[in-house]
């Protein structure tokens, strides 16, 4: 397995980046903005003759790349969920400073948060679907979520820093 390394890129994004079996050096940069730059990049043990590349891709563009570069089944089948109207199936990659980690994934519904689901946690190789609620997070697992866009948003910041906004009822009384 290919060994990816993971850096928050603060007001940017995340960069995820990897060492090719032939010592090339790959990498992603995922902009908060949506779009995407696939980059090639080297250090200085690779010396002075290494060619950079850094190409920018659409959000469209990234998944046409990805489905490419061979995509899994899962993604296949839920790239035809996402075609549902108000389904949104989005991934959240846990960080160490992320409220969730080290924690157990818990319900969302109790704590007001209806209609939406983990489909599954992924640990390393391993999928782990529809988990309970007291599966334990760790940093490095990837959760599988789907719900409307709002309520997904509505958890991944929920996961990002243990707080959990309400919106007031639009119709309820001044006080309540």
């Amino acid at each position: 397995m290919v060994d990816v390394r993971r850096v928050k890129l603060p007001g940017v994004g995340v960069l995820h980046t990897f060492i090719t079996a032939d010592g090339g050096k790959c990498g992603v940069i995922t902009h908060r903005s949506g779009h995407s730059d696939l980059i090639t990049f080297s250090d200085e043990a690779d010396g002075d003759d290494v060619t950079k590349v850094s190409l920018r891709l659409s959000e469209d563009e990234a998944h046409t790349l990805a489905e490419l570069l061979g995509g899994t089944r899962i993604t296949e089948s839920l790239s035809a969920l996402e075609q549902v109207p108000g389904l949104s199936i989005d991934w959240f990659t846990v960080d160490y400073d992320d409220h969730i980690a080290g924690q157990p994934l818990g319900d969302l519904g109790a704590l007001g948060v209806v209609g939406l689901t983990v489909v599954a946690v992924v640990r390393g190789d391993a999928a782990n679907p529809a988990p309970s609620g007291d599966f334990k997070v760790f940093p490095g697992d990837t959760l599988v979520v789907a719900g409307s866009p709002e309520k997904v948003a509505k958890a991944f910041a929920f996961y990002r820093t243990g707080v959990l906004k309400h919106r007031a009822a639009v119709d309820a009384p001044p006080g309540s």
